[in-house]
């Protein structure tokens, strides 16, 4: 191999609606994807920052602080529960995951069936993990008993996308954000967000679990990340070693569920500043089966195809097989940066 194979898009894209970036996507990058995305318009603009307002509507949870802490038209308050409130108690509102799922599946079964979006070409529907949101926005407090609530509510949204959705064209993707931070944070034995003992087993576990309530008939994905407010880490990752570990082990667990369930891909991110051996060495350590693509996000809007190549060329010392991506979504990328970001992905990428 000389150079990788195809490309993935994380989720979001800096565009303003479902339609023109299913459009632009396919226009630029149709033959190198065998997924694309919404590009998480909307109120999901930054991820899951949407969510505190959603919980917010539930009685029983209330903000903490007084003051919103505003993210344009949100409210990123984190939310606890009121006193006398137990969380099992709940009935929590729509998270706006399925809605949004189905409406913008309205626009690309339409786009597809006018020739658009190719035949086999899936939709992908990119979902948090229940960790990400809780350990993110849920007083620390309440994470423990707030997590199989929130769990039992965005496995309800993934149940309305599997019912709206026909199974052969769609694609969901498990983002995996705070599990880093969280696994960062314990191996330099600082105070972490985990409410749990044993941060590797847990959230392996939790993420399988995930990938066990995908039917197998629709693909399933996870993105492995390293946080992008603002464009940066919430910490740089010092090699791709805790990448490794976490997909080796996600994808044994998954081989030993009942369904015996491969992952259709895995994504990891690159730091821009990284093309030498040190970062990828581990990767030569990687063990997934040969029906798992690997995506490697090393395509960067700051140095383009030249940046891309120079990671590319070390990336191919110690992996034989991968496609390309960005570290994370773009969706917060500086306006005008989204078609030269797949003029990027093209140059250096073959199709499928």
């Amino acid at each position: 191999m000389t150079q990788p194979q195809g490309a993935h898009l994380v989720g979001s894209i800096n565009v303003d609606d479902a339609e023109s970036t299913i459009r632009l996507v396919a226009q630029h990058l149709g033959t190198h994807l065998k997924r694309i995305p919404d590009g998480e318009v909307g109120e999901r603009f930054h991820w899951i920052a949407f969510q505190p307002d959603r919980l917010a509507a539930a009685e029983g949870l209330e903000r903490v602080g007084d003051e919103p802490i505003r993210l344009r038209e949100l409210d990123v308050r984190p939310v606890k529960l009121a006193p006398g409130v137990r969380a099992e108690d709940l009935v929590l509102p729509p998270l706006g995951y399925a809605d949004a799922a189905l409406e913008s599946w309205e626009v690309f079964s339409r786009l597809q069936r006018e020739g658009v979006v190719a035949d086999g070409v899936r939709f992908q529907v990119s979902l948090p993990t229940p960790v990400g949101v809780v350990g993110s926005f849920v007083a620390a407090e309440d994470r423990d008993a707030f997590e199989p609530v929130y769990q039992a509510a965005l496995l309800g949204e993934l149940e309305r996308i599997l019912d709206g959705i026909p199974h052969e064209s769609l694609a969901i993707q498990w983002d995996a954000a705070l599990e880093f931070a969280i696994i960062e944070a314990a191996g330099y034995r600082q105070q972490s967000r985990a409410w749990f003992e044993d941060v590797w087993a847990y959230q392996v576990g939790r993420v399988a679990g995930l990938v066990e309530s995908v039917p197998e008939d629709v693909e399933v994905g996870i993105h492995l990340c390293y946080g992008d407010a603002g464009e940066k880490h919430f910490v740089e990752p010092t090699d791709t070693a805790n990448l490794v570990r976490f997909a080796n082990e996600l994808s044994a667990a998954t081989l030993a569920l009942p369904t015996s369930r491969a992952l259709d891909w895995i994504h990891i991110p690159v730091p821009i500043e990284r093309d030498d051996d040190a970062y990828y060495a581990p990767l030569a350590g990687l063990r997934l089966p040969d029906q798992t693509e690997f995506y490697l996000g090393l395509v960067h809007r700051e140095d383009g195809v030249e940046g891309a190549q120079r990671r590319i060329s070390t990336a191919l010392r110690f992996l034989d097989r991968f496609g390309v991506a960005t570290e994370c979504g773009f969706g917060r990328a500086p306006e005008g940066t989204t078609v030269p970001l797949f003029e990027t992905h093209r140059a250096v990428a073959a199709a499928w």
